[in-house]
C-alpha cells in the first residue's frame, strides 16, 4: 500500500514536473520573443523612448524653469547681448593695449617738445579704450544677431551662416562711407568670417 502510494506519489511527481518545465520554457520562449519584438520587431516604438537618456544613462527630467532659462539662452537677444558685452571688454583691452604701444600718446600738437604727464597718458589710454570698446560691442552685437536671426530662418547650422551675417554686418557699416564702402565691407567681412569658420569647423 504504502509502496503504492509511494509510487503514485513519485509518478505524480514525474509526471508533473515535465509538464511544468515545458510551461515555463515555453513562457520563457514567449516572453523573449516579444521582447524581440518591442525592441528590434515591428511592435518597437522609437517615438516613445525617453529622450532624455543618453548614453545609457539615465537623467532627471527639465522643470519649466530650467526649460525657460535654456529657450532664453538661446534667444537671438540674448546671444547679442552677450556678444555686445563680450565685444566691449575686448575692444576696451584692445584699445588700451594699443595706446599703450603708441609713442604719441597725451601728445599736445600745440607743444610738440613738452613731455606728456602720466595722467594725460591715463586719459588718452581710457578714450581710446572706451572708444574700441563701444566699437567691438557693436560690431560683436550685429554679427550675432544677424548670424542668430539667418541660422533660425534658413533652419541649419553652417558656415554659411557666418558669411552671411558678415556680409550684412560689414555692409551696414561700411554703408556709411557710401555704397562702394558698403560692397567692399560687405565682401572683405563675409571673407573673414569664411576664413574664421573654416579654421574654427
Amino acid at each position: 500500500m504504502a509502496a503504492s502510494v509511494g509510487g503514485s506519489d513519485a509518478s505524480s511527481s514525474g509526471s508533473t514536473s515535465p509538464a511544468s518545465v515545458g510551461s515555463g520554457s515555453e513562457n520563457t520562449t514567449l516572453q523573449y520573443s516579444l521582447i524581440l519584438d518591442h525592441l528590434i520587431g515591428d511592435k518597437r516604438q522609437i517615438k516613445d523612448l525617453n529622450p532624455s537618456i543618453m548614453g545609457g544613462l539615465p537623467t532627471p527630467q527639465k522643470s519649466d524653469e530650467q526649460k525657460m532659462i535654456e529657450r532664453g539662452m538661446e534667444s537671438c537677444a540674448f546671444k547679442a547681448v552677450l556678444a555686445c558685452v563680450g565685444g566691449f571688454v575686448l575692444g576696451g583691452a584692445f584699445g588700451v593695449f594699443t595706446a599703450g604701444i603708441d609713442t604719441n600718446v597725451g601728445f599736445d600738437p600745440k607743444d610738440p617738445l613738452r613731455t606728456p604727464t602720466a595722467r594725460e597718458v591715463l586719459k588718452d589710454m581710457g578714450q581710446r579704450g572706451m572708444s574700441y570698446a563701444k566699437n567691438f560691442a557693436i560690431v560683436g552685437a550685429m554679427f550675432s544677431c544677424t548670424e542668430c536671426i539667418i541660422e533660425s530662418h534658413r533652419g541649419k547650422s553652417d558656415w554659411k551662416n557666418a558669411v552671411y551675417s558678415g556680409c550684412v554686418t560689414g555692409g551696414a557699416i561700411g554703408f556709411r562711407a557710401g555704397l562702394k564702402a558698403g560692397v567692399l565691407g560687405c565682401g572683405g567681412f563675409a571673407a573673414f568670417s569664411a576664413a574664421i569658420e573654416y579654421y574654427l569647423r
